[in-house]
């Protein structure tokens, strides 16, 4: 298999989720083991584990003083696209959260296409289980895998009676993405919502681009897009996260309660050592 990159030159405009302000991403065909790389006033930062400088509400990148913030869904998209290689010029720190999901980002990027580069695609395999977990049972651990691919076994428990206990379980396929885990919409309780106020978050929020929880209702018109949809987007997340390795990943992947934390934590540990994963 080859790399591959964008066949051209395109934009995506929104505002942050966070910071309530307008977001405009450029996208730029890059050349063949450059990765993906965001860039900010002049300041280049991949999309690499090593560079994320916080993961509370949101998976942040920096750099040099650079800073690309909210990057998993769209990192997400770009996994399951297959790109390898692209610059991405942010006129915002925060990406544009859109409807609060994939699904937006993954129709542009098959509109625009992609097309193959002269250089082999790579892969990492991880060799030997790893696993982070922390003080209050949350984990996310990498197992080998035998077939070529990644699967994801994600379970959640949620005291929202709309939420409950869900399990996501199968093998991440484009198809699978982009009924299933592309549409699925960042969440959360109606009483989060003054308290990530009050620490200036959530500035740009609304029904538009987040599921809003309140006891057995669902504020949100139309209730919930897709069949678990609450665990299907931390399995979007997930996903995006686990693309800051800078490579696909052929594991198995198990998860309870975790979030953007566990999955930066567990891809410290995995390349702690090269015993841990082989490059293909």
């Amino acid at each position: 298999m080859e790399q591959q990159t964008f066949e051209h030159q395109f934009e995506i405009e929104g505002i942050g989720l966070h910071s309530g302000q307008p977001s405009v991403l450029t996208f730029k065909p890059s050349e063949p083991d450059t990765g993906i790389v965001f860039a900010r006033d002049g300041v280049r930062i991949p999309a690499l584990f090593s560079n994320v400088s916080d993961t509370r509400n949101c998976t942040c990148l920096s750099k040099d003083g650079g800073t690309a913030s909210t990057i998993e869904h769209l990192m997400s998209a770009l996994y399951i696209a297959g790109v390898d290689n692209v610059l991405i010029e942010c006129s915002n720190a925060e990406l544009p959260i859109l409807d609060g999901s994939a699904e937006l980002l993954l129709k542009k990027m098959k509109q625009v296409g992609v097309k193959k580069q002269k250089a082999e695609k790579k892969f990492l395999k991880v060799l030997k289980p790893v696993s982070f977990e922390d003080e209050k049972g949350a984990f996310v651990r990498l197992n080998p895998r035998k077939e070529h691919g990644l699967h994801i076994r994600f379970e959640i428990d949620f005291p929202s009676p709309v939420v409950g206990y869900q399990l996501f379980d199968e093998d991440i396929t484009e198809e699978l993405f982009e009924k299933q885990i592309a549409p699925a919409r960042t969440f959360c309780e109606k009483s989060q919502i003054d308290y990530l106020k009050s620490v200036g978050l959530i500035k740009g929020g609304s029904l538009e681009n987040a599921v809003v929880l309140d006891g057995e209702k669902i504020l949100n018109p139309g209730g919930f897009k897709v069949e678990k949809e609450c665990v299907c987007h931390k399995v979007l997340d997930l996903i995006g996260d686990l693309y800051t390795s800078g490579y696909s990943m052929i594991a198995d992947v198990e998860a309870f309660k975790s979030g953007h934390r566990h999955n930066n934590e567990v891809l410290k540990k995995l390349f702690e050592s090269c015993e841990n994963y082989e490059i293909l």
